[in-house]
């Protein structure tokens, strides 16, 4: 008997013909099925060009005030810098994203990040040395970025049909994590060779492409009725009160807020691996540390047909922010590097499943004329909360040691996530 069509015939009990190993793989990997709308994949293309590209321009910034100064401390005010604009910004630009055309306002702000690229390009091949024209440049990128990001987000859901979104989540969060992988080894690579300046113009040329990608999207202009509404204070405002009155959208906030506050132990990897992982090698363990959560990430996002199609949206959240903890927790305990490495790329796919689902929550959840404002908040809280938990996770680490610090923040996420699910049913009966 032919075993490839006996695989294929109808099952007496369904009817249905069995599922062959290739379907069974494609429900496996990854949902791509928003990739069979073009003005999606254009946007998504795009978005796997500059996500490599701008972390060339996220390495050479710091790299070049270090080489002027020789200290740490103008990098991490440099970082504040940019940290004060993106949040206004983004705050702003979400309103402003809800009252014009979002794809006519992706080209205004990926224009203005391409010329303040070119900016960083010629103060850096003029050997100017300025620390106070790189500040300033790094708050104007920022400032382009912020008004960028909540339009380029609320667009997907003009662009895909809504049981999709998860899996276009998981489609831009997973090319995004790739290229902060991809982008910094690829920095280190082309320093010696082409120069620092010159990453700078790669990342201008690479948002040259999206610049071509965002020109052929279709217009995305507001909803009739909302026209002529303004995008100032009072609309931004408005975008708070519609989160408060709307609990499952402010809970997916409080979710993303407890996770990252409490459970991002980044700022306690340095001393873990000149002290606890040391016989490894610090310079090994300190990569590897930095590079599980990101891979672990990306992982996920490979094996998106797992999760992607799955339509209960809260219990994914407060289950991916339950084994978030728990997996950081477990990291803290080891006291095998690989053990712990291997415990952070969980967290990496535990953090991947929760983006997926807080993304879609947030475009499913909003009507279109508060998406834009919705995103805003949301850039703010993902580029907030891992600078908040440097703070309070270095804080600890000199108060009770790097282990007890890391083990205690993710079980307090745990605790609280668990605490927060079960005072508020809001979050746990949200489904599509």
């Amino acid at each position: 008997m032919d075993t490839s069509e006996s695989s294929a015939a109808p099952r007496p009990d369904t009817g249905r013909a069995a599922p062959t190993p290739r379907r069974r793989w494609r429900r496996w990997a990854m949902d791509t099925r928003p990739l069979r709308v073009p003005a999606y994949r254009r946007l998504w293309s795009s978005t796997a060009v500059t996500a490599v590209g701008s972390q060339l321009t996220a390495v050479a910034v710091p790299k070049q005030i270090y080489d002027i100064t020789g200290s740490s401390a103008w990098v991490g005010a440099a970082s504040l810098a940019g940290l004060l604009p993106l949040v206004v910004f983004a705050l702003w630009g979400g309103a402003v994203a809800d009252s014009v055309d979002r794809r006519r306002l992706l080209l205004i702000t990926n224009t203005g990040i391409a010329a303040t690229l070119l900016l960083f390009w010629i103060q850096a091949v003029t050997a100017l040395e300025s620390v106070g024209v790189l500040m300033v440049l790094l708050a104007l990128q920022q400032a382009f970025w912020g008004l960028n990001a909540p339009a380029r987000s609320a667009s997907v859901a003009r662009l895909v049909p809504e049981g999709q979104l998860p899996a276009a989540s998981a489609l831009g969060s997973t090319v995004m994590q790739t290229g902060q992988i991809v982008g910094p080894l690829l920095a280190g690579a082309l320093i010696p060779v082409v120069g620092l300046a010159e990453l700078y113009l790669i990342d201008a040329v690479a948002l040259c492409v999206t610049l071509w990608a965002v020109y052929r999207l279709p217009p995305l202009p507001p909803l009739v009725a909302n026209a002529k509404r303004r995008a100032g204070l009072r609309e931004v405002v408005a975008g708070f009160r519609y989160i408060a009155r709307h609990k499952v959208l402010l809970l997916s906030f409080l979710a993303d807020i407890v996770a990252m506050v409490f459970g991002m132990p980044r700022a306690l990897f340095p001393e873990l691996a000149a002290h606890t992982y040391a016989p490894y090698g610090e310079e090994l363990a300190l990569g590897l540390l930095f590079a599980a959560i990101p891979l672990g990430a990306v992982a996920g996002g490979l094996f998106s047909g797992t999760f992607s199609r799955a339509r209960r949206h809260g219990w994914m959240v407060i289950g991916a922010v339950v084994v978030w903890g728990a997996a950081v927790a477990g990291a803290g305990l080891s006291g095998s590097l690989w053990l712990a490495v291997a415990f952070l790329a969980v967290a990496g796919t535990a953090d991947m499943v929760s983006m997926v689902f807080r993304g879609s929550i947030l475009l499913s959840a909003a009507t279109d004329e508060m998406r834009g404002r919705m995103q805003g908040v949301f850039t703010v809280v993902v580029a907030g909360g891992p600078r908040l938990a440097d703070v309070l996770h270095g804080t600890a680490g000199s108060a009770f040691g790097p282990r007890a610090a890391v083990v205690g923040g993710g079980a307090l996420v745990v605790v609280v996530m668990l605490a927060l699910a079960a005072a508020a049913p809001a979050l746990r009966r949200y489904r599509v």
